[in-house]
């Protein structure tokens, strides 16, 4: 650089601190005014970045220990304390004595975390009470313990404050904190009037149609509404629902509330809501909808082909129809069986891995990682494939935080099956297959099993636990802090194109 340039950069740089300068200068002299004038008349001084009290307040909401995030995980940790405390009465195991407490938290965690592994036979190993207690717990986990909480405070205070509406929102995964009321009212009537119907018709099926008291029969029609409805999958029967496995009176009522709780409440509520019809729905709304139809008659062709001359072979083909598309439906997240998933084909298996691992419908009482996430990120490679900029859904472009947040709750939930799988192997010497299955149904909140939990270790039951645990609220703790993280940046670093494939 010659001398001419050099002068004429020194000279450039001195114009631009001059300025910079003057700015700061007038700037000063513009908020003194501004101060002086305040003074005179009596008025308030406010810096001129302070940030307003209600943003303040609502970022402390937000990052304090009100915290969505926070809340939810320890609110199921401590229905998961209390029901292992009141599983571990002498009252609540029909035996002797105490139950073990590992036996009582597996089963409490199963419970309250919806998925319906079990270690013992629920009808023989627990008393009455313990069956209530089950009951109970699977209701409250199902139903939501913030939700329900939330109920309660806003049948004694008549009103929501935002910090509840915020809470509720995270759980329920409501469109808007103005949706909240909606969602929580149409979630207490639908949750009422399903587990009723299911109910009264699996009482009288069961009394008349199969001849139980009256009193068993209400019974175990109660306890597996219930179930069906917070899919479960939890049954008073040592063999779940294979003695029904032709019977459409008890597997359809069954079958449609296990469907209904598992689509999601946002869902219905947008379905109640917008009456009219697919065109007026959401994005969310018709993927759910698509997606769970799609899997249900994906599922149900597979199994019949697979089992059709298998564990399916002694039934007619009605039976094999009924059997084939209740496993479909089971599969995604119940975890009844009509079946002996034992001794299904390895195929099989693999498709269950499938089903199990996409799940239902969002802010249900499904696991997996649900139906949303898994097609959301079928429309990225769609877009992919085909070269298009956008990513689009129903005539609708997805945002790229929701493809984003799709990614990081699949990748994460293949990761933490991946690790868990390990464990599992190390600490058991069984095949590879039927641990893949054992996890999968934990994590996925599923229940269904090829007959091994109980013949696990300890520290591999332990394992389960934890996958159950955080199949259940990872996906609602991992979805609602991506969601109240997402902030813009003020800068863009340059871009580059890494080599991919």
């Amino acid at each position: 650089m010659d001398a001419s340039a050099r002068s004429s950069s020194r000279v450039a740089a001195g114009a631009m601190m001059r300025s910079s300068v003057m700015a700061c200068m007038v700037a000063r002299a513009a908020h003194g005014r501004q101060r002086s004038r305040a003074a005179a008349g009596g008025g308030t001084i406010r810096a001129p970045h302070a940030a307003p009290r209600s943003a303040l307040t609502h970022d402390r909401m937000r990052h304090g220990i009100q915290h969505p995030a926070r809340l939810v995980p320890l609110a199921f940790l401590a229905a998961i304390a209390l029901g292992t405390g009141l599983l571990m009465l002498p009252g609540a195991w029909a035996a002797d004595g105490n139950s073990p407490w590992l036996t009582a938290l597996f089963t409490a965690t199963s419970a309250v975390c919806v998925t319906g592994l079990a270690v013992v036979d629920t009808g023989t190993a627990w008393s009455p009470f313990g069956q209530g207690v089950i009951l109970l717990l699977f209701q409250v986990g199902g139903f939501g313990i913030m939700t329900g909480a939330t109920l309660l405070g806003l049948l004694v205070s008549q009103r929501l404050r935002l910090a509840t509406r915020l809470v509720a929102q995270a759980e329920t995964r409501s469109l808007g904190l103005g949706d909240v009321m909606g969602v929580l009212k149409l979630i207490l009537a639908v949750t009422l009037a399903v587990e009723a119907t299911a109910a009264a018709v699996l009482t009288l099926q069961f009394h008349v149609g199969h001849g139980q008291p009256l009193g068993r029969a209400l019974w175990n029609g109660v306890f597996h509404a219930v179930s069906a409805f917070n899919n479960a999958g939890l049954s008073t029967y040592s063999d779940s629902l294979v003695g029904f496995a032709t019977d459409p009176v008890v597997l359809l009522p069954v079958m449609l509330a296990i469907m209904i709780g598992g689509v999601g409440f946002p869902v219905l509520f947008e379905m109640h809501r917008q009456r009219g019809g697919w065109s007026k729905w959401s994005v969310h709304t018709r993927i759910t909808l698509a997606g769970s139809a799609f899997l249900l008659v994906a599922g149900m062709g597979a199994i019949l082909a697979l089992e059709w001359h298998h564990t399916l072979g002694g039934h007619g083909l009605v039976g094999k129809l009924l059997g084939a598309a209740f496993h479909s439906v089971s599969a995604r997240t119940a975890g009844f069986n009509t079946l002996d998933v034992g001794a299904m084909a390895s195929e099989t298996w693999a498709i269950h891995y499938v089903l199990m691992f996409i799940g239902g419908g969002s802010a249900g009482t499904a696991g997996g990682i649900k139906v949303t996430t898994f097609f959301l990120l079928g429309f990225v490679v769609w877009a992919e494939v085909r070269g298009q900029r956008d990513v689009t859904a129903f005539n609708r472009r997805i945002a790229v935080d929701a493809q984003r947040q799709a990614l990081t709750v699949a990748l994460l939930g293949m990761a933490l099956l991946a690790f868990a799988t390990l464990a599992l192997m190390a600490l058991t010497a069984l095949p590879l297959e039927v641990l893949m299955f054992e996890a999968i149904s934990a994590f996925a909140t599923v229940g269904l099993s090829t007959g091994i939990t109980a013949q696990l270790p300890p520290a591999a039951q332990l394992v389960l636990v934890a996958l159950m645990f955080i199949g259940r609220v990872g996906t609602i703790t991992v979805a609602t802090a991506l969601a109240l993280r997402s902030r813009p940046r003020a800068y863009r670093y340059p871009e580059e194109h890494p080599i991919v494939g």
